[in-house]
């Protein structure tokens, strides 16, 4: 692990002013945030963004008296775009795990929404003595295979037409990011500018073109995670979602409402997939609550 402070020439050091971490992860390397002291707060993004996601955040726990931690994933935002690495979740949260062992986190509220859901879940329910209390927002830690929204989804964007959509023209994050934020006017041109960067040649974008196909194609690891959620149904969490979200909907909410009957349950009616995006003062209000 080591400070770099390297940055690319299209990152505005005012809206992103952290110092870069990097972990060599067994695949690659891997760029994360470190801030602050304290508890430990762990923010884990999905496809197509990148921690970048919770820059209004990260200042807030900072102040607070967290320590804001936040990763990239390989393939997304400034990690290493390995070659020949497979990108499926389940590597993924190899790599997340790797990195959450090298700096020995205990006590840990984790953040997550998107593929951070069942990538940072994933190491929650191998790790629960670790974990304090879990914020949720738009996300899934179960199989699909037979609910026919995701089946289409993923057999389109996951299929040769949607790949190709990806890694050619940039679809999910210059198209389908703006699809699913509930007001389209917060995303600026100059933040989607952010996500649209680090995605910027089709080798880079093969993590983006991967996680589509992995709704379903990982319907047996995502089973898994599910079938081992004891583990962590009597945490402190927080569900915040996103109410005008296209991709996961009150269906969704429901269901972990059920694993997580305690669970403070906020909605946000203007708001869509990305909730530290659309709506980052009331997220911190939430990470810190649930941390304190």
């Amino acid at each position: 692990m080591s400070s770099d402070p390297a940055r690319p020439d299209w990152l505005d050091p005012e809206l992103y002013p952290f110092d870069a971490h990097w972990f060599d992860a067994p695949d690659g390397r891997m760029h994360y945030i470190d801030e602050g002291d304290g508890a430990p707060v762990v923010m884990l993004h999905g496809n197509p963004t990148w921690s970048f996601q919770y820059r209004a955040v990260i200042p807030g726990l900072v102040a607070a008296g967290r320590r804001a931690i936040a990763p990239d994933q390989l393939g997304f935002g400034l990690s290493d775009k390995p070659t020949g690495y497979s990108y499926e979740p389940v590597d993924q949260a190899r790599q997340f795990a790797a990195l959450m062992d090298s700096l020995d986190l205990h006590d840990v509220t984790l953040v997550v929404g998107d593929w951070g859901g069942p990538v940072g879940l994933s190491w929650a329910l191998d790790n629960p003595d670790r974990v304090r209390a879990l914020v949720i927002t738009n996300t899934w830690m179960w199989s699909v295979r037979s609910d026919w929204y995701y089946q289409g989804f993923s057999r389109f964007m996951g299929g040769p037409v949607g790949r190709w959509l990806i890694l050619n023209k940039n679809f999910f994050a210059g198209d389908f990011l703006r699809r699913v934020y509930g007001d389209k006017a917060r995303l600026t041109p100059e933040i989607h500018e952010h996500y649209l960067q680090p995605l910027g040649s089709p080798q880079e974008r093969e993590g983006s073109a991967v996680f589509p196909r992995e709704i379903i194609g990982s319907s047996d690891w995502l089973a898994s995670l599910w079938d081992r959620r004891a583990a962590i149904a009597g945490k402190s969490a927080t569900l915040a979602w996103g109410m005008k979200d296209l991709a996961f909907r009150e269906k969704e909410l429901d269901r972990w409402r059920g694993l997580l009957p305690d669970a403070r349950v906020v909605k946000y009616s203007d708001c869509g997939h990305f909730v530290a995006e659309e709506r980052p003062d009331d997220l911190l209000r939430e990470i810190l609550a649930v941390s304190g």
